[in-house]
Protein backbone atom coordinates (compact mmCIF):
# COMPACT_ATOMS: atom_id res chain seq x y z
CA UNK A 1 0.00 0.00 0.00
CA UNK A 2 1.20 3.77 -0.92
CA UNK A 3 1.31 6.25 1.58
CA UNK A 4 -0.94 9.25 0.72
CA UNK A 5 1.36 12.09 -0.24
CA UNK A 6 2.39 14.33 3.06
CA UNK A 7 0.26 17.47 3.72
CA UNK A 8 2.31 18.50 6.36
CA UNK A 9 3.30 22.55 5.46
CA UNK A 10 1.11 25.47 6.47
CA UNK A 11 -2.00 25.33 4.25
CA UNK A 12 -2.28 21.54 4.98
CA UNK A 13 -2.51 20.33 1.11
CA UNK A 14 -0.83 18.26 -1.60
CA UNK A 15 -1.39 18.21 -4.98
CA UNK A 16 0.28 15.64 -7.34
CA UNK A 17 -0.32 16.65 -11.01
CA UNK A 18 -0.67 14.75 -14.32
CA UNK A 19 0.00 17.71 -17.12
CA UNK A 20 2.01 17.39 -20.31
CA UNK A 21 5.18 18.22 -18.84
CA UNK A 22 5.16 15.67 -16.26
CA UNK A 23 3.18 13.02 -19.16
CA UNK A 24 4.10 14.16 -22.53
CA UNK A 25 1.23 11.61 -23.52
CA UNK A 26 -0.88 14.33 -22.88
CA UNK A 27 0.40 16.31 -25.65
CA UNK A 28 -2.31 17.43 -27.52
CA UNK A 29 -5.14 15.41 -25.87
CA UNK A 30 -6.11 18.87 -24.19
CA UNK A 31 -6.80 17.21 -20.69
CA UNK A 32 -5.06 16.83 -17.68
CA UNK A 33 -5.84 15.72 -13.51
CA UNK A 34 -4.57 16.83 -10.30
CA UNK A 35 -4.94 14.86 -7.07
CA UNK A 36 -5.30 17.12 -4.47
CA UNK A 37 -5.21 15.87 -0.81
CA UNK A 38 -6.40 18.21 2.25
CA UNK A 39 -5.95 17.97 6.45
CA UNK A 40 -8.43 18.54 8.46
CA UNK A 41 -8.77 22.43 7.93
CA UNK A 42 -6.59 21.87 5.36
CA UNK A 43 -6.93 24.42 2.67
CA UNK A 44 -6.41 24.46 -1.52
CA UNK A 45 -5.22 28.61 -1.35
CA UNK A 46 -7.02 31.01 -3.39
CA UNK A 47 -5.80 30.45 -6.99
CA UNK A 48 -6.81 30.43 -10.69
CA UNK A 49 -5.60 28.31 -14.38
CA UNK A 50 -5.64 31.00 -16.75
CA UNK A 51 -5.57 27.96 -19.42
CA UNK A 52 -8.30 25.98 -18.54
CA UNK A 53 -12.02 25.54 -16.82
CA UNK A 54 -12.12 23.11 -13.69
CA UNK A 55 -14.03 20.05 -13.08
CA UNK A 56 -13.61 19.00 -9.11
CA UNK A 57 -15.09 15.44 -7.85
CA UNK A 58 -14.77 14.80 -4.29
CA UNK A 59 -13.38 11.25 -3.78
CA UNK A 60 -12.77 11.58 0.06
CA UNK A 61 -14.69 13.76 2.61
CA UNK A 62 -16.31 16.79 2.61
CA UNK A 63 -14.44 20.12 0.91
CA UNK A 64 -16.03 23.50 0.51
CA UNK A 65 -15.21 24.68 -3.14
CA UNK A 66 -16.12 28.14 -4.41
CA UNK A 67 -14.69 30.99 -6.62
CA UNK A 68 -15.35 34.59 -7.56
CA UNK A 69 -16.63 35.92 -10.71
CA UNK A 70 -15.01 39.12 -12.27
CA UNK A 71 -18.24 41.21 -10.58
CA UNK A 72 -16.87 39.77 -7.14
CA UNK A 73 -19.60 37.41 -6.32
CA UNK A 74 -18.92 34.27 -4.99
CA UNK A 75 -20.21 31.06 -5.82
CA UNK A 76 -19.87 28.22 -3.18
CA UNK A 77 -21.08 24.63 -2.33
CA UNK A 78 -19.61 22.36 0.64
CA UNK A 79 -18.86 19.22 -1.60
CA UNK A 80 -19.39 15.77 -0.81
CA UNK A 81 -18.38 12.16 -1.45
CA UNK A 82 -18.66 11.70 -5.40
CA UNK A 83 -20.34 15.25 -6.21
CA UNK A 84 -19.03 17.61 -8.50
CA UNK A 85 -18.40 21.25 -8.57
CA UNK A 86 -17.20 22.82 -12.07
CA UNK A 87 -14.97 26.10 -12.07
CA UNK A 88 -14.93 28.18 -15.09
CA UNK A 89 -11.56 29.07 -16.70
CA UNK A 90 -9.35 31.73 -15.23
CA UNK A 91 -11.96 32.70 -12.32
CA UNK A 92 -9.97 32.48 -8.81
CA UNK A 93 -10.95 29.41 -6.54
CA UNK A 94 -10.00 27.75 -3.45
CA UNK A 95 -10.58 24.43 -1.80
CA UNK A 96 -11.47 23.85 2.03
CA UNK A 97 -11.42 20.99 4.37
CA UNK A 98 -14.39 21.64 6.33
CA UNK A 99 -14.98 17.40 6.93
CA UNK A 100 -13.48 16.19 10.32
CA UNK A 101 -11.11 13.67 8.55
CA UNK A 102 -9.06 13.95 5.76
CA UNK A 103 -10.30 14.62 2.65
CA UNK A 104 -9.29 13.92 -1.15
CA UNK A 105 -10.24 15.27 -4.41
CA UNK A 106 -9.49 15.13 -8.61
CA UNK A 107 -9.79 18.23 -10.13
CA UNK A 108 -9.82 17.47 -13.83
CA UNK A 109 -9.11 20.06 -16.73
CA UNK A 110 -9.73 20.75 -20.36
CA UNK A 111 -6.09 21.58 -21.08
CA UNK A 112 -3.05 19.60 -21.33
CA UNK A 113 -1.16 21.87 -19.01
CA UNK A 114 -3.99 24.61 -17.85
CA UNK A 115 -1.50 26.84 -15.65
CA UNK A 116 -1.68 27.82 -12.12
CA UNK A 117 -1.68 31.65 -10.99
CA UNK A 118 -1.53 31.84 -6.64
CA UNK A 119 -1.98 35.36 -6.03
CA UNK A 120 -0.40 35.53 -2.49
CA UNK A 121 2.98 34.19 -3.68
CA UNK A 122 2.95 36.72 -6.88
CA UNK A 123 2.56 39.33 -4.31
CA UNK A 124 4.46 37.96 -1.36
CA UNK A 125 7.01 35.84 -2.61
CA UNK A 126 8.71 37.33 -5.41
CA UNK A 127 12.37 37.72 -6.54
CA UNK A 128 13.24 40.72 -7.27
CA UNK A 129 11.04 41.71 -4.30
CA UNK A 130 7.86 43.23 -4.88
CA UNK A 131 7.46 47.35 -4.58
CA UNK A 132 6.48 48.11 -0.78
CA UNK A 133 5.29 50.83 -2.10
CA UNK A 134 2.56 48.78 -4.00
CA UNK A 135 1.83 46.17 -1.25
CA UNK A 136 0.93 48.89 1.12
CA UNK A 137 -1.09 50.79 -0.98
CA UNK A 138 -2.97 47.74 -2.47
CA UNK A 139 -3.50 46.51 0.80
CA UNK A 140 -4.15 50.17 2.77
CA UNK A 141 -1.59 48.91 5.46
CA UNK A 142 1.75 50.04 7.44
CA UNK A 143 5.42 48.06 6.16
CA UNK A 144 5.26 46.68 9.03
CA UNK A 145 2.25 44.36 8.31
CA UNK A 146 3.25 43.68 5.14
CA UNK A 147 6.60 42.76 5.95
CA UNK A 148 4.81 40.53 8.55
CA UNK A 149 2.73 39.05 5.63
CA UNK A 150 5.90 38.40 3.35
CA UNK A 151 7.98 36.74 6.00
CA UNK A 152 4.93 33.87 6.08
CA UNK A 153 5.68 33.00 2.57
CA UNK A 154 9.49 32.96 2.95
CA UNK A 155 10.73 29.63 1.42
CA UNK A 156 7.69 29.35 -1.02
Amino acid sequence: MVAPPSTKNPFGVNSTRATVSAFPGLNTLGVSITRTDLAPGGINPPHSHPRGSELVLVVKGEVLVGFTTSSNILYSKVVKENELFIVPRGLQHYQLNVGTGDAVFMAMFDAQSPGLVVPTLGLFATKPAMPMEVLTKTFLLGVDDIDVMKSKFVGF
